[in-house]
């Protein structure tokens, strides 16, 4: 088993200070489903972003260019949001 790779935000004297040995038999037969040890906290984890105000949008696929893709990411959060303007616009809703 090759080591595992240290992630750039831990230095590597706390890297190296840790021993982590593999789990026995005996602790991984022991282990249970996160939603049964932690159902609060699964909870929380999995809901989703709750009832939209009007209107109601549909959760869909597209395929675009990646060039259009592109030049509304550039601008920053909400390009999904200008995407949805623009097509608006383009059809004349």
């Amino acid at each position: 088993m090759s080591a595992k790779k240290k992630p750039d935000h831990i230095t590597q004297k706390d890297w190296d200070s840790v021993d982590s040995p593999p789990l026995t038999d005996d602790q991984l037969a022991a282990l249970r489903p996160a939603a049964e040890a932690q159902p609060g906290l699964v909870e929380k984890m999995i809901r989703g972003r709750g009832p939209q105000k009007a209107p109601k949008k549909v959760a869909t696929s597209i395929r675009l260019d990646a060039d259009v893709v592109e030049h509304f990411k550039k601008s920053g959060r909400g390009w999904q949001s200008r995407i949805n303007a623009a097509l608006r616009k383009a059809v004349g809703l």
